[in-house]
């Protein structure tokens, strides 16, 4: 299977495909298996995918400290430093982002710290801001531990993280990772990101409102937005063919247009 040492770890990666590069960032729960019922039809179209799963998650390892690392302020700039390593062992210029929920967040930060290595940025189901602390929010939000949920989920998190399944959830559902303890925004950083950015959003999320993808819309600079009507949270699952054209549709425009500027729109699919 193949590994890259980031950081004295060993990540694990695949990469499938020829052409332009998209990277696909995983959400805070998951691994690249996510992923695997979306990638192919962005392979069929020309392009290049590369999924990896971040420290601790999936197949790669996380050392004897994950979990202090996860609760960490070290999370959030080390997963982005932890992808421009992964860039670079691969050979990567500048490429397409593709972030699930977490994954976006992190996708947000590497546009900004490094804005020549991103041709577009997609985020979808990523919260943008929290007006409580993100302890309580997650407690009112989510299942608060493993053996609380229901047997389609366990079983769907032990075939991403195998026997750590459980530890992991708990922490996961509990505080850290790029959403952090507390409050959580992401509007004073919006601004900063150059590229054209798509803002993929469901409408009826468990875990925040709709009316989130208005603030990501309003503050980012080339920004884009698509509301999916009658869909929760894991956009990429309950709408994976909708999922798939609006990405490469905005993917497509953009390559066409030259230019790398985006016109901002907003739509919603019925």
């Amino acid at each position: 299977m193949p590994f890259k040492k980031v950081n004295d770890f060993d990540i694990y990666f695949e990469v499938h495909g020829e052409g332009e590069t998209i990277i696909f960032l995983h959400h805070g729960f998951g691994c690249l298996k996510i992923w695997n019922k979306i990638y192919p039809s962005f392979v069929a179209e020309g392009f290049k995918a590369v999924m990896y799963d971040r420290r601790g998650f999936g197949q790669s390892r996380g050392g004897d400290n994950f979990f202090e690392f996860y609760e960490s302020d070290r999370y959030r700039p080390e997963s982005v430093e932890e992808l421009h390593l992964i860039k670079e062992s691969l050979g990567i210029g500048a490429c397409h982002l593709v972030g699930q929920c977490e994954g976006g967040v992190i996708g947000i930060d590497y546009a900004i710290k490094y804005p020549q290595e991103v041709k577009t940025l997609t985020v979808a189901s990523t919260q943008c801001y929290s007006e409580v602390p993100m302890t309580e929010l997650n407690a009112i939000r989510l299942v608060n531990t493993f053996a609380q949920l229901e047997p389609e989920l366990q079983a769907k998190m032990i075939g991403w993280h195998g026997e750590q399944a459980e530890a992991k959830y708990d922490q996961f559902a509990k505080q850290g990772g790029a959403y952090g303890f507390e409050y959580f925004d992401l509007r004073p950083i919006l601004h900063m990101v150059p590229c054209p950015t798509l803002v993929l959003y469901p409408d009826r999320s468990s875990i925040f409102d709709v009316e989130q993808s208005i603030a990501f819309y309003r503050h980012l600079p080339k920004g884009e937005l698509v509301v999916f009507p009658r869909c929760g949270h894991n956009t990429y699952e309950q709408r994976p063919e909708e999922y798939i054209h609006t990405v490469l549709d905005f993917l497509k425009r953009i390559r066409e247009s030259g230019d790398s500027r985006a016109r901002p729109s907003v739509s919603c699919l019925a």
